[in-house]
């Protein structure tokens, strides 16, 4: 027996364990705190932070601040100590009136996490509040025949505190006819009656007065009092009696001011004074006196302020109904107020970021949105909805709480801003919305490239341009913002024929116009090729190239270079060789030039600028073969010096001018025959040029003299050069060889029949040359036309003129 009440015992701990555990479970959710009402502000309720887990300097870097929604903010948070504190003074009776137990709700936002927290605060009760009675005096007629234990209804007092704090006992004045008795009403209140408690005698006491106290039991304890006044009056013996017990009605909250709601009735089987019925208001709390009127005459009930679904869902009263002798009748009156779609849903920003980067995850969270309608049923049942087609969506969580988030990536280039419409509708008849917009600016991030308007550049530049020139100039496009698409340029490095392209040309980082760093010569490159790059400012940087081709134009800078007749190095003029019997037509030579430029301006053209017999020879204008005009007379000088100009086609034209001696002999033995009158000359030279290296010695001791001396001998000089010069004009005989230049390397001839005497002044050398067959416009290098042993000469001739040549070369 003992071990079964031991089992009972213990299975009856493990029941009531697991009702707490799971009472504990049901209210771990929600934070929970209680505070007396009428505090100061700034008291302290509890420690949120320690409650959220947080430390105090936390609940500002998180963000974790109150969110409550159609009311005025009650709490704060203190973010020195963490505590959750009053925001004000908070009248309990104000926010829930008589309801027992008074909770205030709201939640507590964790911005960085979006993250909500219920929390509800009991509002405790004090004793702040004293029993009233809505009139101060009562008036009452008894007739004098009304029998003892008759029961007269008295007003309630009220009190606005809950529990011991509220209404607990009434006390009436001591009369030896009337006693207090106080009915437990069916919802509890506390409903007193006078009770006659012996016959009354007008003619004794025509009045009687009393006074009605109500106490609360509260500490110190409150109470209020009424006057109770009886009048004593002659004999009525029908009260009033009403045609319901219990009046209902219902009506929208929307009926317009002065609407009758209803009538109630009551009738009195007397007659005249003691069969008049009037109505009033008993036991109505002044909050609804103040909605209704009631006609004391014919009991129709109309409103006088509008009725308030979300106040009062019923309305209740008490209709007195009181003849001409005061006997009286109660009814009750209850008005059930209809709700309407008279309230649009209200909508709620809690947080909301404004500006997010295009890169943004999908799934993240943009605002937190709370939606709330005061109406009912369907009236209050909202819906929320973005419009268009954005990259958004809404997600519903607990509590008519909303979280946009989005629902794939942005791109800034393609929309930078959005403005986003929530809209927030009922389901009532009809539907009421509210819209709220929220502006979300998309930050950029680097996510373009710079891009060129062409894939590839060219571009044409004279040469010989000045330095520093412009060249051309690149642009590259940022899709991105800001500093993401600030574009800067610069050459990929690269050489040209060895050098460093950036000895050539430059850019400017900031507007991709090119320079010249030097000025182009087309004979040296003929095109430039190089690559750009454009870099952004982002970070990191992106970039692009292109390629640019810059093309040098040839201008007419350089004159044509004369190649053959080739001038020697001392500055006389080559001679050229024909024959005294040449027919007309006879190519003597053949003038070779070229032009190093290109096109148009490396044209020539070959002109006979000036000769010795006008009209002897001709000059071949595109091929620049020098020709016998004519055959020769007797009346011809046998030496004829000629001028030919070379110039090109290029503007403006430029020209080189060759001069050259052309000897008329038969053969190379009557040319060697004229050269030998020559001898004395040279040796008259060679004497001289003695004398002044003695005069020069000499000059060393005597400053003065030598230069007498010099002076004198150079005069002597010029006056024997210009004898010379006179005899030249009378043939190749008897001309000094000193006025006879040689050419020293002669390249080719361009016929087989062409040939050349050369002679050259004071290097005692002279060659003569036989060329060997070539073609016009080619020009034959000396190595490729040597031929030895192509001709020997007789050797008694090379002896007998030894003094006059020490080389002979045949080529």
């Amino acid at each position: 027996m003992t071990i079964r009440v031991k089992v009972l015992g213990c299975r009856r701990l493990v029941l009531l364990f697991l009702f707490l555990w799971m009472l504990l479970e049901a209210q771990a959710g929600k934070i929970r705190y209680s505070v007396p009402e009428e505090t100061d502000k700034g008291f302290s309720v509890g420690n949120i932070a320690k409650d959220l887990g947080l430390q105090p300097q936390e609940l500002a870097e998180r963000g974790v601040r109150i969110v409550s929604r159609g009311r005025t903010q009650l709490f704060a948070l203190n973010p020195r100590s963490g505590s959750l504190v009053t925001a004000g003074r908070i009248d309990r009776e104000e926010l829930c009136a008589q309801s027992l137990q008074c909770l205030v709700s709201f939640n507590v936002l964790v911005e960085d996490k979006m993250k909500l927290f219920p929390v509800e605060v009991e509002i405790i009760d004090i004793n702040d509040n004293t029993p009233q009675f809505q009139l101060e005096e009562v008036e009452f007629k008894m007739n004098e025949i009304t029998t003892p234990g008759t029961r007269i209804p008295l007003p309630s007092g009220q009190d606005l505190d809950v529990g011991m704090n509220s209404l607990q006992m009434y006390q009436l004045s001591s009369n030896p006819h009337f006693s207090l008795d106080v009915q437990q009403g069916p919802d509890g209140s506390q409903q007193p009656e006078l009770v006659l408690q012996s016959p009354l005698d007008r003619e004794e006491d025509a009045v009687h007065g009393l006074l009605l106290t109500a106490f609360d039991g509260g500490s110190p304890v409150r109470s209020g009092s009424l006057r109770i006044r009886v009048q004593v009056v002659d004999a009525n013996d029908n009260p009033p009696a009403f045609t319901q017990a219990q009046y209902h009605t219902s009506v929208p909250e929307n009926v317009p001011l002065g609407t009758r709601l209803l009538t109630v009735k009551a009738t009195d089987p007397d007659e005249g004074a003691n069969g008049e019925v009037t109505y009033l208001f008993h036991n109505i709390d002044h909050k609804v006196a103040q909605v209704f009127h009631l006609d004391s005459y014919t009991g129709e009930i109309s409103n006088k302020e509008p009725l308030d679904f979300e106040e009062y869902t019923i309305y209740p009263m008490e209709i007195q109904a009181q003849d001409g002798s005061s006997l009286m009748a109660r009814a009750k009156v209850l008005v059930k107020v209809l709700d309407i779609n008279d309230n649009a849903p209200e909508v709620t920003i809690t947080s909301v970021t404004t500006a997010v980067p295009e890169n943004f995850p999908p799934g993240a969270i943009i605002a937190l949105i709370s939606v709330h309608d005061q109406d009912s049923g369907d009236n209050g049942h909202t819906t929320c909805s973005i419009s268009g087609n954005l990259p958004f969506k809404l997600e519903k969580l607990d509590d008519n709480y909303y979280r946009l988030v989005t629902e794939r990536t942005m791109d800034r280039e393609l929309t930078s801003q959005y403005n986003i419409t929530v809209t927030a509708a009922d389901q009532g008849t009809p539907t009421l919305s509210t819209e709220t917009h929220i502006s979300l600016q998309v930050t950029d991030i680097n996510d373009n490239s710079p891009v060129f308007l062409q894939d590839s550049y060219s571009t044409y530049i004279p040469e010989n341009n000045p330095r520093g020139a412009s060249i051309f100039s690149v642009t590259a496009h940022d899709a991105d913002s800001n500093e993401n698409a600030r574009v800067t340029y610069s050459l990929v490095e690269d050489t040209i024929q060895g050098v460093p392209l950036s000895s050539f040309v430059s850019i400017n980082s900031d507007t991709g116009v090119l320079y010249a760093l030097r000025s182009f010569d087309y004979e040296q490159f003929r095109d430039l090729q190089l690559r750009v790059t454009a870099s952004d400012s982002g970070d990191p940087p992106l970039s692009s190239n292109v390629s640019l081709d810059i093309f040098v134009l040839d201008q007419n800078d350089n004159t044509p270079e004369i190649l053959y007749p080739a001038l020697p190095t001392d500055g006389s003029t080559g001679v050229e060789l024909a024959p005294r019997s040449a027919e007309p037509g006879y190519l003597v030579t053949k003038v070779v030039a070229v032009d190093r430029d290109s096109g148009q301006n490396a044209w020539l053209s070959y002109h006979l600028l000036k000769a010795s017999e006008p009209g002897l020879f001709a000059v071949g204008l595109h091929t620049g073969e020098v020709r016998t005009a004519r055959a020769l007379l007797d009346r011809d000088a046998l030496k004829q010096s000629l001028v030919v100009a070379v110039q090109d086609h290029g503007q403006p034209p430029l020209s080189a001018t060759v001069t050259f001696t052309v000897a008329m002999a038969d053969s190379i033995p009557d040319v060697l025959a004229d050269l030998g009158s020559m001898e004395p000359f040279t040796n008259l030279d060679n004497s001289s040029l003695t004398l002044y290296l003695v005069v020069a010695v000499a000059a060393v001791s005597c400053v003065f003299l030598a230069f007498v001396i010099v002076l004198l001998a150079l005069r002597l000089w010029r006056w024997h050069r210009t004898r010379v010069l006179q005899a030249s004009g009378g043939g190749l005989t008897g001309v000094p060889v000193s006025h006879f230049v040689g050419v020293d390397g002669v390249r080719a001839f361009l016929q087989t029949y062409s040939h050349e005497v050369s002679l050259t002044a004071d290097s005692q050398v002279s060659q003569v040359t036989f060329p060997q067959p070539n073609y016009a416009d080619t020009l034959i290098s000396q190595e490729s036309c040597e031929k030895k042993d192509f001709l020997s000469a007789p050797q008694s001739l090379l002896e007998d003129r030894k003094q006059t040549f020490s080389q002979v070369n045949f080529v």
